[in-house]
């Protein structure tokens, strides 16, 4: 595989799920030299589409789609109800009832089908590596297909992707391993050293990136580019809701944390009061979680409660800044 695809600036605007990574986001960060990323997660295949459509309008540089796998958790329906029935106060305070879980597979196929009809400069998986005919398909249209890591041995298996993502503890949101836990999450520089020993593939490095110093560092260590999610937020660009970018410069919110309280699955967000009251509660049931607390969230962000919004950040929350994203790209790439 040719580096042809990588971006003129080592510069990866993270794929963010549930809103953040907008059309004008990604075709902002593409124009400036970097590579822009839609976040094709908890959407249908029409609503991706229309991402992708807008993005061309605004942009003719090479863009990502990100696409999340189904979910493969062998759930304990009793323990999700249990949690149900545990959130029924936060709900009633909220004037809400808790959700119920519904499919699970995040329309994983339509998405595949429509993006291999007319797909982007690059498709990237999180949560697993698809099967070797998907990223056979993909590839034989000139796709560039890249995989979300977080251990060597997931690395090892993404095997047939043309670039892996190296994904560290640090990176906010949801850790992108292939299953639900814990296990085996590396600080991104002993990770990025795992994952180069056992593979030739192209590494992007991710997880707690936010200064043109790390940016410089991680590529001095072997990666050939920079994935950054948390530092665009506050870009004017951004989909982030207004709670979520205050929620980052507000001295009330001092340390991120891993939890699964708001999905089900591990994912990094500002402590609040619930993810420190809820996450030992909360069983390892993706995306049954999320249904559940998503009638509260969204009740939370619409009356401006911060307490009770999944407030995703990566440990270098601090160092993003409201900037448009063409500057903060040739900011972030300052000292390379």
């Amino acid at each position: 595989m040719t580096a042809s695809w990588l971006p003129d600036l080592p510069i990866v605007q993270a794929p963010m799920a549930g809103g953040p990574s907008t059309p004008e986001l990604a075709a902002a960060v593409s124009d400036a030299g970097g590579l822009g990323f839609l976040g094709a997660g908890y959407k249908t295949a029409g609503a991706m589409r229309a991402d992708i459509d807008r993005t061309r309008a605004l942009t003719s540089r090479p863009f990502g789609v990100n696409l999340f796998m189904p979910s493969h958790d062998d759930v304990d329906p009793a323990a999700v109800a249990a949690y149900r029935d545990a959130l029924a106060p936060e709900a009633r305070r909220l004037g809400v009832d808790p959700g119920t879980p519904a499919a699970r597979d995040d329309a994983y196929d339509a998405k595949i089908a429509d993006l291999l009809s007319d797909p982007p400069a690059v498709v990237s998986f999180t949560f697993g590596c698809p099967d070797d005919a998907v990223v056979r398909a993909f590839q034989e249209r000139g796709v560039v297909v890249a995989v979300t890591v977080t251990t060597a041995e997931e690395a090892r298996l993404a095997s047939a992707a043309d670039a892996l993502c190296a994904q560290g503890t640090e990176a906010g949101g949801h850790r992108g391993s292939f299953t639900n836990t814990f296990d085996g999450a590396l600080p991104l520089r002993d990770l990025l050293r795992d994952v180069l020993a056992v593979t030739d593939r192209p590494v992007i490095a991710a997880g707690g990136l936010g200064t043109p110093d790390d940016v410089a560092e991680i590529l001095s260590l072997g990666a050939v580019a920079a994935q950054l999610g948390t530092a665009f937020l506050r870009c004017p660009e951004s989909g982030a809701s207004a709670l979520h970018e205050a929620a980052l410069a507000d001295p009330r919110f001092t340390s991120t944390a891993m939890t699964r309280a708001f999905s089900g699955r591990p994912a990094r967000g500002l402590v609040n009061r619930f993810l420190t009251e809820h996450s030992a509660g909360a069983p390892a049931a993706y995306p049954d979680v999320h249904y559940v607390t998503s009638p509260l969230r969204k009740a939370a962000a619409a009356q401006g409660d911060p307490d009770i919004v999944n407030l995703w950040a990566g440990t270098a929350f601090r160092a993003a800044a409201e900037a448009p994203a063409a500057d903060l790209v040739g900011h972030l790439a300052s000292r390379i």
